[in-house]
């Protein structure tokens, strides 16, 4: 039985020319600096990917640029990073370039390193073990979690051994999975008789080939059609997984670095997202300033607006603006930069923008920042009297669904429809109490189901609707009968009242009755009771059905024939002008008399003219049709 194969995934980071790319080369021997410009430059300028294997351990790396300018295409490799190989020239030391990708490895939560002095053969070995001492010292203030600490050489291979020995000793991937499948593209190119094909780092549940996903940024569903992990085909791709995904029925040009892939239906975008966050050091946040922000691969431009009434804070509360939808969940970690310093990092708190006051919104963001997602759903439920939606806590909280509803039954004076997965404050039962008393009591004939009052209540669940229905019952203000509530107020069966109620409004409405479900509606009638009113008014002849949503009082019906007929007589045919000329009807109304012309017997057409075949007879037939 084949073993699952464990993935960690190290990046790296380091001042330029410290020797990041020759190190990785000669762990694996791949040349990370591909690219044309790279090779004459003799620098890392965008992320690169490659990975060693021994028995049933892979461990991918993520290459990244070390120059200052580069920064941004470090932060887009850093978010995936397991563990984080620091590379320290150990003839230079620690760099300034150094220092703020350690800032932004804090900020971003990578917490799990292995320090490597490079170019460990310019220094003597005493100098060395100092210097060892002195740097690890320097990069555990910034509370990275070393794993070990060692100098190496590209020119020594026996130092290359032991790291690649040494690495392979490291634990596999403890990234937490996600409640559902999530990806950022970091690439996308298109390769012949393939398609398109994205790279990015897993981040929550498996997918596997022919699954369904979902491009948040385009709205648009694909298919992946093959999965690579590195340069390996597999049926299945997990978290900590480097993936290609060979998808279907997408142009390659129209995905960029930073769009996310998802599940549809798991995630919504808001141009408007609330955040923790930590400034750098001794710079500071400015209230309604543009900055950059970094969310995964994605960078975007965005105003940060501080819940604050001072202009700059080094650490707090701020909500992200920006002019395109954000795709995130909580708990994420960002990176706010200012041209090409890094600022603050921050921690999304609320990923989805709820319509509220600011005390509420901070209540909630103080609530979320203790992770008292009890306190939250309390906040929230009674911003969204009408029912907060459980299946949200994917995103907003970063819950599974039933640990979603654990923590909901938890709450006191609130409401759980557990079938339906929505929490309304016990509050909100007066609503609904009202709603229905209000129905009954403006119309003692109304006959409703509980399917019935929720087309009403769109927003009601049927569970909610129900618990109110059987306080109704045991307070004798209702009766029910089968599936039916009826005033208590009425005794006898007014099935017959009901009948003339509907005979005498179609009546009264004459030639332009109005649409059955309208009638039911407004006489607060369940659906199928109303459909069985009308089909015994029709078994009857006192109602004549001209179409699916067209019933008409059988004299009303008489009078237009007649009318129509005289028509005819008089100008020798009728069609949808010359009756319109006579009765200012709606189109749909005046065709569905000119059809009923057909049924008779003495009536001709031609093209969209009706005439009498003979206008002085009319057949036993025709008379049997009213």
């Amino acid at each position: 039985m084949r073993l699952q194969m464990s993935n960690l995934i190290i990046g790296t980071c380091g001042h330029i020319d410290h020797g990041k790319t020759s190190l990785i080369k000669a762990l694996n021997g791949f040349d990370g600096d591909s690219t044309k410009e790279e090779k004459q430059r003799g620098i890392t300028i965008d992320l690169s990917f490659s990975n060693i294997t021994k028995l049933e351990k892979n461990i991918a790396f993520i290459d990244v640029p070390g120059h200052e300018r580069l920064v941004k295409n470090m932060i887009a490799g850093a978010f995936g990073f397991d563990c984080v190989l620091i590379v320290v020239s150990a003839s230079e030391g620690i760099k300034p370039q150094t220092i703020e990708h350690l800032e932004i490895l804090k900020l971003l939560g990578v917490r799990d390193a292995v320090l490597v002095l490079s170019k460990a053969d310019l220094i003597s070995k005493e100098e060395l073990q100092i210097k060892l001492i002195d740097i690890e010292g320097f990069v555990a203030s910034y509370e990275f979690d070393i794993k070990f600490t060692m100098g190496a050489s590209i020119f020594q291979e026996e130092t290359i051994e032991e790291l690649r020995d040494r690495l392979f000793k490291l634990e596999a991937s403890s990234k937490q999975e996600e409640n559902f499948f999530r990806y950022y593209v970091d690439r996308a190119f298109s390769l012949k008789g393939a398609g398109t094909v994205v790279t990015g780092s897993i981040l929550g549940k498996p997918i596997a080939v022919d699954e369904k996903l979902f491009i948040c940024d385009l709205q648009k569903e694909i298919k992946v059609k093959n999965l690579q992990v590195h340069e390996r085909d597999v049926e299945v791709a997990s978290i900590s997984n480097r993936a290609a995904i060979n998808i279907s029925g997408l142009d390659a040009k129209s995905v960029q670095r930073g769009f996310l892939i998802s599940k549809k239906g798991y995630l919504r975008g808001f141009k408007s997202i609330d955040i923790s966050f930590n400034a750098i050091s001794d710079k500071a946040l400015h209230h309604n300033r543009a900055y950059s922000i970094f969310i995964g691969s994605k960078k975007l431009n965005a105003k940060v607006l501080l819940f604050s009434s001072e202009d700059s804070l080094q650490s707090g509360y701020a909500n992200i603006k920006s002019d395109e939808d954000i795709f995130s969940i909580f708990g994420e970690k960002i990176i706010i930069r200012d041209g090409n310093e890094s600022v603050a990092g921050g921690v999304v708190l609320n990923p989805i923008n709820d319509p509220m006051k600011k005390q509420q919104k901070l209540l909630l963001l103080e609530a979320l920042y203790k992770k008292d997602i009890a306190k939250a759903y309390e906040i929230l439920t009674e911003v969204h009297k009408k029912g907060l939606g459980l299946i949200s806590s994917a995103q907003r909280f970063a819950l599974s669904h039933s640990n979603a509803l654990k923590t909901a039954k938890e709450l006191k004076n609130s409401f759980i429809d557990e079938k339906e997965l929505v929490i309304y404050p016990l509050s909100t039962k007066e609503i609904i109490y009202k709603n229905i008393k209000g129905i009954y009591t403006k119309n003692q004939y109304a006959l409703l189901s509980n399917s019935s009052i929720k087309l009403r209540l769109k927003w009601a669940s049927e569970g909610f609707i129900q618990v109110v229905l059987d306080e109704l019952e045991e307070e004798s203000f209702l009766i029910k009968d089968a599936n039916l509530y009826r005033s208590s107020q009425i005794k006898e069966d007014f099935t017959s009242s009901l009948l003339n109620i509907v005979l005498e409004r179609l009546e009264k409405e004459s030639l332009a009755p109005t649409a059955p479900y309208n009638i039911y509606d407004d006489l607060n009638l369940d659906r199928k009771m109303g459909d069985d009113i009308l089909k015994s008014l029709c078994a009857k002849k006192q109602v004549i059905r001209l179409q699916h949503n067209i019933f008409i009082h059988h004299q009303s019906l008489a009078m237009m024939v007649d009318a129509m007929r005289g028509i005819i007589k008089k100008e020798g045919y009728i069609d949808i002008a010359n009756l319109k000329e006579k009765y200012d009807l709606s189109r749909k109304y005046l065709i569905a008399y000119l059809e009923y012309l057909d049924n008779f017997s003495d009536i001709t057409r031609d093209a969209n003219k009706r005439m009498l075949l003979n206008i002085d007879i009319i057949s036993h037939e025709n008379k049997n049709l009213f």
